[in-house]
């Protein structure tokens, strides 16, 4: 059973850093390729990044490419997105999901998710 529980979240000044956290108390994430979507107030959730079952591929919205980091620690069951050079706009809710490619940038996917940690980015 995929059990993900996102961390790290929080406000920061426009051009800093958070490190987010997605861990899987079900001890599966190495069967999946996982990824991180955000959703905005009134907007639609939409893919931020994506990695393979081993990590060796991922995939960037364009919105992030060069400012975050999407990696992972199979064993410690842990998927990370370190955010760099925050921008007003990245303020969301960001959340971590279990699928099965990480060309996949639909929601529908992947069909695990968890709660979301909040990131809220002032000017």
């Amino acid at each position: 059973q995929v059990q993900l529980v996102e961390s790290g979240g929080g406000l920061v000044q426009a051009g800093g850093s958070l490190r987010l956290s997605c861990a899987d108390s079900g001890h599966t994430i190495s069967s999946y390729a996982m990824g991180w979507f955000r959703q905005a107030p009134g907007k639609v959730r939409e893919f931020v990044a994506a990695i393979s079952r081993s990590g060796g591929s991922k995939n960037y919205a364009d919105s992030v490419k060069g400012r975050f980091t999407i990696s992972r620690d199979n064993a410690k069951n842990t998927v990370y997105l370190q955010m760099n050079s925050l921008k007003p706009e990245d303020t969301a809710a960001y959340y971590c999901a279990a699928g099965s490619a990480h060309y996949i940038v639909t929601v529908g996917g992947y069909p695990y998710w968890g709660q979301g940690t909040q990131v809220t980015v002032s000017s």
